[in-house]
């Protein structure tokens, strides 16, 4: 039997370090395919895989076994029997040392655990490699130091280019599907997505699917709309496009659930300040799937279509084409990564006209935010920054940095303050 490939060391394993010298009892949660499971085996020292259909039933019949075992103990797909959270979290509450639980969980099931958890167990989100993952070599620009302010000097080269990151949105940040290409990784994300109508909802989410090609569709209108703050009523229209019948609200509210509770959708929420001098904010999210490979399986498009400029699949308005879309999904993905690290939150701006947009608010615990527009362009205008300068002048020194990531070849800061930055130099 061929040994399994070195682990690749993840920012998220920073976060989990630190976190088992203290606490008791983490949760690390994501989509299938994460990597999840392979990130905690590398510190547990007993493990129980609920995913397999024998030791499921030997849990299901002795459950307070599950805490049985040399510690860290690692419980992999805790949803598979709920109950194991009430007994980890029992656990907790009895005096069971730092570094005791480790659970990993591909969906929230339904109904959940009797009791939250909060203050027992820690949840910790793990996404797909973001980019400075996939190539750490080439980050120069760190977003936790820019969080730190005031704005400083920026620079650093790179010979990334669009075709590069087109390659990357195709080429997935889910490990296994990295390491494959051409028909093989078409094939494989396929699979992923009919997983996810036929097994993942139904056993983890516990939601029966009575019209599978009607979840397909939506799913496929969805990835249409990432990056956008399209209305569910108007992905629901999509839904329908062809067919006789458009489904019914609850039906597709059902799906958008589902779906979120087995980590597929990963919506950017709308920023709204606690302290607001910022008038008419919109409050819709801005829609983003776990993975921009996902969304370009779904929609059937390889990288001479997204190069062409095309905008295939189902009709959703937006600004720009699909690879834009597509990049600026990816640069979510990463810069949600970075910004976790830091122990900050991603948010988006819109304003309720759409007067003003801006792509991404990474805000610090203090409310102090960096301004993030996502261009497709190798070079940017002098009016591409004209919604993050408008911020700035709303809310002065709160607004730590302005950025504009690009897919250009140079890190360097304008002379009105706003920096330029390649996705590719863009790190931790």
């Amino acid at each position: 039997m061929s040994k399994p490939p070195p682990y690749q060391r993840r920012i998220v394993d920073d976060e989990l370090d630190e976190l088992i010298l203290s606490l008791p009892a983490i949760a690390l949660e994501g989509p299938k395919g994460v990597g999840k499971t392979r990130t905690a085996e590398e510190r547990a020292r007993t493990l129980h895989r609920l995913d397999d259909p024998a030791q499921l039933a030997v849990a299901q019949a002795d459950p307070p076994r599950l805490l049985e075992g040399e510690r860290p103990l690692l419980i992999d797909e805790w949803q598979r029997l709920p109950q194991v959270w009430d007994l980890v979290r029992r656990a907790v509450d009895e005096g069971a040392a730092a570094g005791s639980f480790l659970l990993t969980g591909s969906a929230l099931p339904d109904p959940p655990p009797t009791h939250s958890g909060a203050g027992r167990i820690v949840s910790i989100r793990m996404r797909p490699f973001a980019l400075s993952e996939r190539f750490p070599e080439t980050a120069r620009v760190g977003l936790a130091e820019l969080l730190t302010g005031p704005a400083g000097p920026i620079a650093g080269k790179t010979q990334f280019a669009l075709k590069n990151y087109t390659e990357e949105i195709l080429a997935s940040g889910f490990p296994a599907v990295r390491s494959l290409s051409g028909r093989a990784r078409r094939q494989t994300l396929e699979g992923y997505a009919a997983r996810i109508v036929d097994r993942d909802i139904p056993d983890d989410a516990g939601v029966v699917i009575r019209n599978p090609e009607a979840l397909s569709r939506w799913m496929a209108a969805y990835a249409a709309a990432s990056s956008t703050t399209a209305t569910f009523e108007t992905l629901r229209d999509t839904t329908a496009a062809g067919h006789a019948e458009k489904p019914a609200k609850s039906t597709t509210q059902a799906y958008r659930d589902a779906l979120a509770r087995i980590w597929v959708l990963d919506e950017v929420s709308a920023w709204i300040p606690s302290t607001n001098r910022l008038k008419e904010l919109g409050h819709a999210p801005k829609h983003q799937l776990a993975d921009p490979a996902l969304a370009a399986q779904l929609l059937g498009v390889e990288a001479a279509v997204l190069l062409a400029g095309g905008i295939p699949g189902p009709a959703i308005p937006r600004d720009g084409t699909l690879l834009g879309a597509l990049f600026e999904s990816l640069v979510t993905q990463s810069v949600r990564v970075y910004a976790q690290h830091s122990e900050a939150r991603v948010k988006h701006l819109r304003t309720q006209r759409g007067r003003h947009e801006i792509d991404l608010i990474v805000e610090r615990g203090d409310g102090a935010v960096i301004a993030i527009e996502v261009k497709l362009a190798r070079t940017v205008s002098s009016t591409d920054g004209k919604h993050l300068t408008w911020l700035k002048e709303k809310l002065g020194n709160r607004v730590l940095d302005r950025i504009i990531i690009t897919t250009g070849p140079s890190a360097y800061r304008r002379d009105d303050g706003i920096a330029v930055v390649p996705l590719a130099l863009l790190g931790p």
